[in-house]
């Protein structure tokens, strides 16, 4: 491979240069290998998201980063579909969702990541449940999808190593957001999996890194390019995050949120949003005629989350943990909560302990804040309006002024279309 100088690289994407083929695979492997310094794919990694990337840059990207490591054959003798979201707050829909695709006759592969700025990660919501691991073999996960259907698990250590380490680093130097680095970042490693199709749930608003729809479209049209690209089917939905998913923002909370859709309740705006990416799903992987709703409701989604768990080595009947310190934010006045800022939550519920200022950090499994009421529900002055959850009391002062501003007590509250529309390829 021809070698490079990273300053050179990082001062051609800073003068908002292309980077050629070369440069991108030489600098994606040495920063693989250690050989490029983080502070010097943190300047990449910030010019990328200033300047951006062409389609051809992208496109080479995502490939040095899938040959970065191995790449998976996850074939089962049910179709295998796979689902990823760009992250929001509240967004705990794999929890419910993989187990009910399971249960309409699918496989699913969710090799699923950590919190991510003011978004939750889904293995950090599991492993709120005593005994449950994230880490699994190729040969374990092959079982338990023959065994079970379902797995949401890390993703292996082979499997686009360039990509967990850059994941990390972006959490950490304010270049999450970055179209290219998001659009690369998803679809390594779910092509590098090998699952034959994908939905993508790609957010736009407040809590979403997508604040416009427009640049939501720009994302899931370069994401299904990509997918198409390689030979996946795939697809994605535009989806609503000005609001949190739910009433639960946190780790264990979220479970529990989880849970009791998968037993046929839940808010209403989570069931919504499972069952559509539940339909589209079982579209591309050929099993359209079943109908989601109908299996979410009859309790078998649920029996297949009590058999992920445990083959996992969790107890989905164990207590989960309860933080040792409740705050309560009152409403500020009577009539209809009106808005409830999603960005906003999501960063009390990270200041709480639920998420990480530091790649290094812990989480709080019993952190998180919740909503007592949502947009559009009536509210009572002095009355109840925000539970926050945590183990560190003095994280209150901090979530509390996250939340100043965060929500309004009006007549009423306007209409919200949760799914905008569906892109496909």
């Amino acid at each position: 491979m021809r070698q490079f100088n990273a300053v050179d690289v990082i001062r051609a994407k800073r003068d908002r240069q292309a980077l050629g083929v070369d440069q991108i695979d030489w600098v994606v492997d040495a920063y693989t290998r250690g050989e490029v310094a983080e502070e010097q794919m943190s300047a990449l990694a910030m010019a990328i998201y200033l300047n951006g990337m062409t389609g051809d840059e992208i496109a080479a990207w995502t490939a040095a980063m899938i040959r970065s490591g191995e790449t998976l054959s996850l074939a089962s003798t049910r179709p295998t579909v796979d689902k990823h979201s760009t992250g929001g707050v509240g967004d705990k829909i794999t929890l419910p969702l993989a187990p009910l695709v399971a249960a309409c006759g699918a496989a699913v592969p969710q090799l699923s990541g950590r919190g991510l700025g003011h978004t939750g990660g889904t293995l950090d919501k599991l492993e709120a449940i005593p005994g449950w691991r994230a880490a699994l073999s190729t040969d374990e996960i092959r079982a338990q999808l023959d065994s079970v259907g379902a797995v949401v698990c890390a993703a292996t250590a082979g499997l686009a190593p360039a990509d967990k380490k850059l994941y990390a680093l972006r959490d950490v130097t304010g270049t999450v957001e970055s179209i290219p680095l998001i659009a690369s970042s998803i679809m390594s490693k779910k092509i590098a999996e090998g699952a034959d199709a994908l939905v993508l749930d790609v957010k736009f608003g407040s809590g979403a890194f997508m604040k416009t729809v427009a640049d939501a479209r720009d994302l899931a049209s370069a994401l299904v390019s990509i997918g198409v690209a390689h030979g996946v089917r795939t697809s994605a939905l535009l989806t609503d995050m000005s609001v949190p998913l739910g009433r639960a923002v946190g780790n264990a909370v979220e479970v529990a949120e989880s849970v009791e859709v998968l037993r046929g309740g839940g808010p209403a705006d989570v069931v919504e949003l499972t069952v559509a990416l539940a339909r589209e799903m079982l579209s591309l992987a050929g099993l359209s005629d079943v109908d989601p709703a109908a299996v979410l409701s009859s309790g078998r989604a649920y029996e297949t989350w009590a058999r992920m768990i445990r083959a996992q080595g969790g107890d989905p009947d164990a207590p989960l943990p309860r933080p040792t310190h409740v705050h309560v934010v009152p409403a500020p006045a009577s009539g209809a909560l009106t808005r409830l800022d999603a960005y906003a939550v999501g960063v009390a519920a990270w200041r709480l302990g639920a998420g990480r200022a530091r790649k290094e950090d812990a989480v709080q499994a019993a952190a998180g804040v919740l909503c007592l009421a949502k947009p559009g529900e009536p509210v009572v002055e002095g009355e109840p309006l925000l539970e926050l959850h945590t183990d560190t009391p003095d994280a209150v002062a901090g979530a509390l002024a996250a939340l100043a501003g965060a929500f309004e007590v009006g007549d009423s509250a306007p209409e919200r279309t949760l799914v905008l529309e569906t892109v496909r390829g």
